[in-house]
């Protein structure tokens, strides 16, 4: 592996690293063997072919893992794509909790992300679920009503910020907990924000 291949920024996130360090050292040397650029996006390391995405390495409490953005169009023969959560319609993750079992999957791996360059290179795209299929929720509808700037705010945020929200907006069961959710938010849609951009 060539040094130059090193993205700087993943060598001080790996020194910073307080779990998971030997994992991700593991996964980074895995991944550079396939040919990708090293970048650090979203304040993890992200490995590209010509400026697409192809894999992350990012890790949680329970487990670290390699996150395929375009995962659910792999073929998965080996049974080990794991979608997060029942909302994430295009990425894919594989889960490790020891080194061990990431230099026992070394060879799988690397066939996972060299089909995953080869998606990126046939130029393939996910087919999402268009966002007018979520259902807006009454609580946000009747805020609408209410305050007449908000429903164009609203339009006018990209797909999937507008997604982000009708999610976690109707997400609780009871009515009152969905009506302060879409109070709290309120101005950060009338300022053009995300659920999760910074105030």
């Amino acid at each position: 592996m060539a040094e130059s291949a090193r993205n700087p920024k993943v060598d001080e996130f790996l020194a910073k690293a307080k779990k998971w360090q030997g994992a991700y050292a593991k996964l980074r040397e895995i991944v550079l063997d396939c040919d990708l650029t090293e970048e650090f996006k979203w304040m993890h390391p992200c490995y590209t072919f010509q400026k697409q995405n192809v894999v992350l390495v990012h890790g949680f409490k329970e487990y670290c893992a390699l996150l395929f953005p375009k995962g659910v169009l792999l073929r998965d023969t080996h049974g080990i794509l794991i979608q997060q959560t029942e909302n994430v319609q295009a990425a894919r993750q594989i889960r490790f909790t020891s080194v061990q079992e990431i230099m026992e999957l070394e060879p799988v791996l690397k066939a996972y992300i060299r089909e995953a360059i080869e998606i990126e290179r046939a130029g393939l795209e996910v087919t999402l679920k268009e966002h007018e299929a979520y259902v807006i929720p009454e609580e946000l509808q009747s805020k609408f009503a209410e305050v007449p700037a908000l429903k164009p705010a609203f339009e006018a945020l990209t797909p999937g910020r507008q997604r982000a929200y009708i999610l976690y907006f109707s997400a609780p069961k009871q009515a009152k907990t969905r009506r302060s959710r879409v109070e709290k938010y309120l101005q950060p849609i009338l300022d053009g924000k995300g659920l999760n951009d910074p105030a």
